[in-house]
């Protein structure tokens, strides 16, 4: 079965009773049967579940030692046959030490022992009274180095680890292992390892730990919660890996603390799922993380795992770490049920408004301020603009307003030029002319019709040929006159091609291809339209000379987008539709993201595409159109490849100078093969 780079990982926060590991027993078990059912390859629980965390000096009692021991053995005998891999917590008695440690379960077989490095001991936690630290194994000149198993076999080599013979099984306790599942490889730190300030996990990922687990007890005070997924987040960020947190929660004593039972899963910064806190019942958390996407990242950042923070070679770091084969994943149905959001417009700001204000503002920003430092650079007080009414054009126009306001010039300093042709319609002309006055920039207006005709006279067209050199002709001649006016003005042709464009090629080469300085290079159609509205409704809501900007915007927004190079139609509409040619801008957006940002093959990309946009788009559709973006995204690099400047934005760009260098004769049969 297809797992498209997937693996699914759950939570999982069992009601504890303190010191009865029975009764803790049977809940993981049945918990671990859920998480089997739900499809899950690794299931986490809390720290020290086996016998609750909050047990104090009843660890220093033999009697719940073994009794921990033993509850592990029915564990094991439980998971027998099972797929599913359990990471628990219990304590491990070694060498006359105790150790808080991590139990790696798979098919009734302990795989492997990681005991916590840090022990807190401040506040209500004294880990340190009853616990040793795990960097006993960590100690070159330690008795625990030397001899120890290598997947199943006793293997003598320099590394960090020793061997264990516990609820009858011989395995490695160690921090530094690896736990490899398919293509999956994991590593362990626990609870107040993360809080640290080079928490384990940092080393573990530069290892090529993929997943980070983390089974933890962590109590709950005020605005801590905060505090935690912004680390779960961080770390997860700067190691570009998953990281899985989960917490002890109700059963816990509460003699002095309070503990939620808070279970977090981030993927690359990224939250994917968690649950509510502060719950009476037990809680199953399921996200699937995407392995693929994330060896992506660290391959094209080529800082990560560059050096390790000693400063030696990460390619030396390898031999400090065992790794332990656990076998296939489970064998997850993801078509079936997808455990993750997959937002069918990945470039648009979510979050509260809060949050989407402040991430528009910010891409409004870097855009005004690319432009202000281009006109202050060559000492130009004047920008050149054609106006057409649609949704380019506009927001290229409110940036440069932007940028003028920014650097106290005068908005006469910007010629707005609309350019009326064959194609243009009383809608979006009123609106080019109206939006200009509404902001009070210089307006000029000249047709191209007549010198259109006498182009196609001079070279031999027949005009009622409504071809490529009928449409293009058109393009070249307004950016004639954008170049020439602005030559006039001692100024800049502002650019208003975006980035969906760009992707496509929809674009006529040296027509409006070309600028001195292309403000909307990195920004795509979908997210055009979103910055234009939320300039109409927080920035642009003013009247000016007669003109309510604010509605002038929103009438652009809802206008159907067309380069308007044919006649309109009988009626006096837009007949050439952008979207109906090329195919919705949404899924095109969709498909460079994904094609981009984490080098999806086209089949995952079809995958995700069909789940995002199943209640909009037919498979056939979206299969369709995907095949339309691969082949002009191929064919159409030659127009990228001699791009004017302009402001990278977000994390997708297509500059020939920085995100991508493609070459113009790069083939797409191996690409298309794939969707045949």
């Amino acid at each position: 079965m297809e797992n498209f780079g997937f693996i699914r990982i759950a939570t999982a926060v069992p009601a504890v009773k303190v010191a009865d590991t029975d009764a803790n027993v049977r809940e993981i078990c049945r918990m671990t049967e859920e998480a089997e059912a739900g499809e899950a390859s690794i299931v986490l629980f809390p720290e020290l579940c086996v016998t609750g965390y909050t047990c104090g000096d009843l660890f220093g009692q033999q009697k719940l030692i073994s009794s921990a021991e033993n509850g592990v053995r029915k564990i094991l005998g439980f998971t027998r046959g099972k797929s599913v891999t359990a990471v628990i917590g219990a304590p491990v008695r070694f060498r006359g030490r105790l150790y808080n440690c991590a139990i790696v379960i798979r098919n009734g077989n302990i795989k492997g022992i990681v005991p916590k490095i840090w022990l807190p001991n401040y506040n209500e936690f004294y880990e340190s009274r009853w616990f040793s630290s795990g960097r006993d194994f960590l100690d070159q000149h330690s008795s625990a180095t030397g001899r120890f198993l290598v997947n199943g076999k006793d293997t003598v080599r320099e590394g960090w680890c020793a061997e264990i013979e516990y609820a009858g099984f011989r395995c490695n306790i160690s921090p530094n292992i690896i736990f490899e599942t398919g293509r999956t490889s994991f590593g362990i730190e626990i609870c107040e390892d993360m809080w640290t300030p080079i928490p384990p996990s940092t080393y573990l990922a530069l290892a090529g730990a993929q997943l980070i687990l983390n089974p933890s007890a962590s109590n709950e005070v005020l605005a801590k919660h905060a505090y935690r997924k912004e680390l779960v987040s961080q770390q997860s960020a700067r190691n570009i890996c998953g990281y899985v947190y989960c917490s002890s929660g109700f059963g816990e004593s509460t003699q002095d603390l309070v503990f939620g039972g808070a279970s977090l899963i981030y993927e690359n910064g990224a939250p994917l799922a968690m649950n509510g806190r502060f719950g009476t019942s037990p809680s199953l958390t399921f996200a699937d993380i995407d392995i693929e996407r994330l060896d992506t990242l660290r391959q094209k950042m080529n800082t990560f795992a560059a050096l390790t923070p000693d400063g030696t070679p990460s390619t030396s770091y390898d031999r400090l770490y065992s790794r332990v084969k656990l076998g296939a994943p489970a064998d997850t149905d993801f078509r079936k049920r997808l455990c993750r959001t997959v937002s069918a417009h990945p470039f648009v700001p979510l979050g509260n408004a809060d949050e989407i204000n402040s991430r528009c503002r910010e891409i409004l920003e870097i855009q005004v301020t690319g432009l202000a430092s281009r006109l202050s650079h060559i000492g130009s007080r004047s920008a050149v603009i054609g106006i057409s009414g649609g949704l380019d054009s506009t927001l290229a126009l409110l940036v440069t307003v932007l940028a003028f306001d920014k650097l106290g010039w005068d908005r006469s300093g910007i010629t707005g030029i609309t350019m009326p042709g064959y194609g243009t319609t009383d809608r979006t002309h009123r609106n080019a002319v109206d939006l200009m006055a509404g902001l009070g920039v210089t307006s000029r207006e000249i047709s191209i019709a007549a010198a259109c005709d006498r182009h196609f006279a001079d070279i031999g067209h027949d005009k009622s040929v409504h071809d490529v050199t009928y449409e293009n002709s058109q393009a070249r001649e307004r950016t004639q006159i954008l170049m020439d006016i602005a030559n006039q003005t001692g100024g800049i042709v502002v650019g208003t091609g975006d980035l969906s464009e760009l992707a496509l090629g929809w674009a006529t080469y040296n027509g409006d291809h070309m600028s001195m300085y292309g403000v909307n290079a990195s920004i795509p159609k979908t997210l055009v339209r979103h910055l234009v509205r939320w300039a109409a409704e927080n920035h642009f809501d003013s009247r000016s000379e007669g003109v309510n900007t604010r509605d002038i915007l929103l009438d652009i927004i809802d206008t159907p987008i067309s380069p308007e190079l044919l006649p309109a139609d009988n009626n006096g509409e837009i007949s050439q539709k952008t979207e109906d040619i090329v195919g919705p801008y949404e899924l095109h957006d969709f498909f460079l993201y994904h094609f981009f940002r984490s080098g999806y093959s086209p089949e995952k990309i079809l995958f995700l595409a069909e789940t995002a946009f199943k209640d909009t788009y037919d498979v056939s559709v979206i299969k369709k159109w995907l095949k339309t973006f691969i082949r002009r995204f191929f064919s159409q690099q030659f127009k990228r490849s001699c791009l004017p400047d302009g402001p990278k934005v977000g994390s997708v760009s297509l500059s020939p100078r920085g995100d991508w260098r493609m070459p113009s004769d790069a083939g797409a049969d191996l690409f298309l093969s794939e969707l045949d």
